[in-house]
Formats: C-alpha cells, sequence, structure tokens
C-alpha cells in the first residue's frame, strides 16, 4: 500500500475551485496535500463564470474549512424576486421575503467565480497547503502501490493518489486512458458581465424573458451578482456568434434590456456551445486517479451543475482516499475508490440527464415542449402553476440525483 506522508502527499492537478475544494477536504480529514497548477500564479481569471453557489455547496466548504461558506454568503448576494416574462409580458413573478435555507446559510450566493477563488486562496493559505504553479502535469503513470507524475517544470512526483481536477481538457483524464462521450448544444450562447449602474440599479431579480421582442425574439436570461450582471442570450438561426458579440451590438443588447444607464458597462464577452459529456470512468485501473470537477464531466450551465457538482466530486474524493489511505488492505481501499466512482458517476449521469432536460427546452425543436410553453403563456394570467412552469423549466429538474450524501448535485 503506498501511504501519505509530507514526504510524499496526495497530489491534486488544477487549482481551480474543484481544486482546491478537493486539497481543503483532504486537509479536513488530515491527508497532507499539494496543488498543481499549470498556469501562472498571475493567470487571467476574466468573467463572472460559475456565479450560482448552492446552499448544499456552501454546507459543504463550511465543513471543509470552517466560515468559507460563510465568507461567500457575506460578500455574494441573495436576488429576492424571480420573474418571467414571454414575448414581452410577464408570466410568473414571486419575490421571497427570507432567503431561507438551512441553518445560518441561505439556499444559493450569487458571487462571481474569482471571489470565490480569492477566499478558497485565503483558506488554503490559512490550512498551509501550497499551490506549485507552472507545473503542469505531463505524464501519469500509475500502479498497484501509487502514482509517479511527471510535470513540464522537470519534476518527477511519487504520490498514492493523485485527483484530476484540471478541467475540460485534463492531461490526468487523457494519461489514464478515460475518454469523454456525449454531444454538444446546437444553439451559441452569448454571455456578457455587466458593472452595477450604483446610483440607478436595476432591482434584484432574476429575469427569463421567452423570445424577447427586444433582442429579435431570443431568449435572454439576466442574473444579478455582486457587483454586476449575468445577461445570456440564447442564438437562434442564422445567427453569427462573432457578429453578436461585437462592442456595438452588445451595446445595443444591454440597452434594450438592461436600459440606457448601462450602455457602457459590459466589462466581459464570450460565446459558447455548451458540451455535455462525462468520461467513460472517473477512476484509472489501479485505483489510485480520481477525475473530479470538468476533467470528468462538462455540462451545460442551466440549473448551474458545473462548479455545485464538482464540489461535490471533490468532497467524496476526499473522503474515499481518507478512508483508503489509512486502511491496512488493499481490497478495503480499492472498495473505497469504487464506491466514490459508482457515487459520482451516476450523479453525472443524472446531471448530464437533468441539464440536458433544460437545453432541450430551450433549443425548441420538439413540437411538443413548443405547445406546451405557448398553453402554458396563454394561461398563466389565469393559472398560477403554469408560469411557474414557464419560470422552473429553463433549469432543469430540481430533485437530487440518486446516491449522493453532498448536496443536491
Amino acid at each position: 500500500m503506498g501511504t501519505v506522508s509530507e514526504d510524499s502527499p496526495v497530489l491534486v492537478a488544477g487549482a481551480g475551485p474543484v481544486g482546491m475544494t478537493t486539497a481543503l477536504a483532504l486537509h479536513a480529514r488530515g491527508i497532507p496535500v499539494t496543488i498543481l497548477e499549470a498556469e501562472s500564479e498571475d493567470r487571467d481569471r476574466s468573467g463572472s463564470r460559475a456565479i450560482y453557489v448552492h446552499g448544499s455547496t456552501l454546507r459543504t466548504l463550511n465543513r471543509v474549512s470552517p466560515g468559507l461558506g460563510t465568507r461567500l454568503v457575506e460578500d455574494g448576494l441573495v436576488w429576492p424576486t424571480r420573474r418571467t416574462c414571454w414575448r414581452g409580458k410577464e408570466v410568473f413573478c414571486r419575490t421571497y421575503d427570507s432567503p431561507g435555507g438551512k441553518g445560518d446559510l441561505p439556499h444559493f450566493t450569487s458571487i462571481p467565480q474569482v471571489r470565490t477563488e480569492e477566499f478558497m486562496h485565503e483558506a488554503l493559505d490559512e490550512a498551509g497547503i501550497e499551490i506549485h504553479w507552472d507545473t503542469a502535469v505531463e505524464t501519469v503513470e500509475s500502479t498497484a502501490d501509487g502514482v509517479t507524475v511527471e510535470t513540464a517544470d522537470g519534476q518527477t512526483w511519487e504520490t498514492p493518489y493523485l485527483v484530476g481536477a484540471d478541467g475540460g481538457g485534463s492531461t490526468v483524464r487523457n494519461e489514464i486512458g478515460a475518454e469523454f462521450a456525449g454531444d454538444q448544444s446546437e444553439n451559441s450562447f452569448i454571455i456578457a458581465d455587466v458593472d452595477e449602474v450604483e446610483d440607478d440599479p436595476l432591482p434584484l431579480e432574476r429575469l427569463f424573458h421567452y423570445d424577447d421582442p427586444n433582442v429579435g425574439g431570443r431568449n435572454v436570461l439576466l442574473v444579478p451578482f455582486t457587483g454586476g450582471w449575468r445577461l445570456d442570450i440564447q442564438c437562434i438561426e442564422g445567427d453569427d456568434p462573432d457578429e453578436l458579440c461585437t462592442d456595438e451590438q452588445m451595446r445595443e443588447f444591454v440597452v434594450e434590456v438592461m436600459g440606457e444607464q448601462y450602455a457602457d458597462k459590459v466589462t466581459w464577452v464570450s460565446s459558447y456551445k455548451f458540451l455535455q459529456v462525462m468520461a467513460d470512468s472517473f477512476i484509472d485501473e489501479h485505483r489510485r486517479v480520481l477525475l473530479v470537477g470538468e476533467a470528468a464531466h462538462l455540462l451545460a450551465p442551466f440549473g448551474a451543475r458545473g462548479m455545485n457538482s464538482g464540489v461535490a466530486d471533490a468532497d467524496e474524493a476526499a473522503s474515499a482516499i481518507a478512508v483508503a489511505a489509512r486502511s491496512q488492505y488493499d481490497s478495503v481501499a480499492h472498495d473505497e475508490v469504487e464506491l466514490f466512482a459508482a457515487r459520482r458517476e451516476k450523479a453525472a449521469r443524472y446531471n448530464l440527464d437533468a441539464a440536458g432536460q433544460a437545453l432541450e427546452y430551450l433549443q425548441g425543436d420538439d413540437p411538443v415542449t413548443i405547445l406546451r410553453k405557448e398553453a402554458a403563456a396563454a394561461l398563466a394570467d389565469y393559472f398560477e402553476p403554469a408560469g411557474e412552469y414557464l419560470d422552473d423549466a429553463p433549469y432543469g429538474p430540481h430533485t437530487p440525483p440518486p446516491i449522493v450524501t453532498t448536496g443536491n448535485y
């Protein structure tokens, strides 16, 4: 059995939110850990990216680093109102008096990913966990006794366990022979960050607008976060995403959706086609390498399943490694790692299906779905559940996946 020690800590490849959570979760269980990050410490982290941090994720972060989830809540915001419009007409609106949630934590907080990462870096510093920057993993060789990792800076690392949290282009995944399978969204989506206008702000509400006539009949999602807004616009047939991302066009979109006061507040724009894929295995043949987060699965963002599911992966991976590392029996260690894979692969399949349902709903090709949406819009003034259906459906089902202990993802 490979043993975990200060001289031979568990290695985590990747210093994004999922990699940092993995390291904190291992440290909380008394397991020495080191992070290897391919990029430099001053790397570009522009774009709000994963802004929705679910309540279960906040609780996990508080558990692996006391106070971390609470700090995200204090720096983030909870928008109280959900509003949905259909072709220029409001069909649903609900405002909550309190944010709800369990204990002292709300159901969610809305905060730019860069701020989440800043708080995680502080937690790593407090825990004495080191990040080796400019240390890209190049090769991974696992055996029954442990893992040898070679990095781009010429170093060779020996570790009992390696966690691949190195993103969608994961070298760790490729090195263990796991392969992505799945598909890609038909539509492109334009995503922009817009700074808040402090002296004339919009109400704090999440808006979804079906076929918004002000932006050429495209679907629009507008979500506030600390210091600004996320604007998502779904492209329609014939759109050229590159043309829609120009400064002039985005300025026009922002004015139409948010008002003239936001015309010059766009800080970041990008376009995507979302992948819906997962690895055919989350572990290597020797049960020494574990994949988490986007190294294991890429999900369309509807329902905020990406980072949140990655945090659940990280916590379960740390739990499995902690038990395995302390076991005197190879069979017990292997079983723990296999159980991690079984649970998180099942959760990933669920999340893929759930995000896929939302994606299919938004792409709008199915005649039955189109008819259902139109009927709900017609009934919304007289039958509140019809409006609530239109409000909920773009995000997929809300029920948690099976065999999950660490949250809703």
